[in-house]
């Protein structure tokens, strides 16, 4: 069937709610600096009401949902599958998506739309309390099959391996994938979800997985080796490993060998979806046929443009410096001999 969509991505739509706070307020409110929290309605609106509202932020969000709305801004046809309320925060994440140019199929739940309370303390970091609310809903009959087979990737955040049913939907979505050629790209999301799934996830990569992101705390979960070594580890699962570390860029290798991925310089505000958009550039370089080494520097670009600003979606980004970028990645061989450094 003709490929019609570069990225058909899965995951939890949630409502990414924002706020600046200092670490001694997240010893306030009971929460790890850096980690992933997951709560329950009540807890989140406990937590909330302690929140000034004018403290808030508000934007539409979700590792799989950012990383689609990047590779829509850089110029690929993406759809995002996942579920949302019947209220009014999924009705603004519907159009949210939408006018970022995501073909958003969004089933409805009578609950609530699923919401991310990130907390960014001055040195960047976040540490989120998430209640997924309606999200934990979605079901096979969600995935739009039509739409996955005209598709070149299949893009899974992690997330959706931890949750029984959520785990069952994704399998769904990666076995007809497989069946049909369309490669399959896994985002770790977390290093708790790693850690309490470890064994689940490795038979998931190297059953399914052509394209894996991890950073050095989800690698470390996943194999129990450092950045360098645990890329090549890992790269026995899959066709591509990405390993991110920071500001020290990424590593990246396929069976040619390894790439280091050099990081954009960035004065860093908030590194909320810097993972999810470096994912989005290197999947849009991959679907545009560029050399590897290359849809990492898209990806390092675009990474370093959201760490600036707070959330996680990116203004506008230098068309010019992303043009001379996939010029450049046409141009050179696939060897990793040749990466740029």
């Amino acid at each position: 069937m003709r490929t019609r969509y570069d990225v058909f991505g899965i995951g939890s739509p949630l409502m990414d709610l924002l706020v600046e706070a200092k670490d001694h307020d997240l010893k306030q409110l009971g929460l790890t600096k850096g980690c992933f929290h997951s709560i329950s309605e009540e807890d989140s609106q406990r937590l909330l009401s302690r929140i000034p509202p004018e403290a808030v932020t508000m934007c539409a969000g979700g590792s799989a949902a950012n990383t689609l709305y990047g590779v829509a801004m850089l110029g690929g046809n993406v759809i995002f599958c996942g579920r949302v309320g019947s209220d009014s925060r999924g009705e603004s994440y519907q159009q949210e998506m939408l006018a970022g140019g995501v073909n958003a199929r969004l089933a409805r739940s009578r609950g609530l739309t699923g919401q991310a309370i990130t907390l960014v303390t001055p040195d960047g970091e976040r540490t989120f309390a998430v209640h997924l609310g309606a999200a934990l809903d979605l079901e096979e009959q969600d995935i739009v099959l039509e739409e996955l087979q005209q598709s070149r990737i299949l893009h899974v955040e992690g997330y959706l391996l931890e949750d029984r049913r959520l785990k069952k939907t994704a399998l769904y979505a990666m076995q007809f994938a497989k069946e049909h050629g369309v490669r399959i790209s896994i985002d770790l999301g977390d290093p708790g979800v790693v850690r309490r799934n470890k064994i689940a996830i490795t038979e998931i990569l190297e059953k399914y997985g052509d394209l894996v992101f991890a950073n050095e705390e989800e690698a470390k979960e996943l194999v129990g080796l450092d950045a360098r070594e645990a890329l090549q580890s890992i790269a026995e699962l899959v066709e591509i490993a990405v390993i991110k570390v920071g500001t020290n860029g990424s590593y990246i290798r396929d069976r040619n060998g390894t790439y280091e991925i050099p990081s954009y310089e960035a004065k860093v505000i908030d590194t909320t979806g810097a993972g999810d958009l470096f994912a989005a550039g290197v999947l849009y370089g991959t679907c545009c046929e560029c050399n590897l080494a290359i849809s990492g520097r898209i990806g390092s670009y675009f990474a370093a443009r959201v760490v600036e600003r707070l959330g996680a979606r990116v203004a506008r980004i230098d068309r010019a410096e992303l043009q001379r970028l996939m010029a450049k990645g046409r141009s050179l061989p696939s060897s990793p001999d040749s990466a740029p450094r």
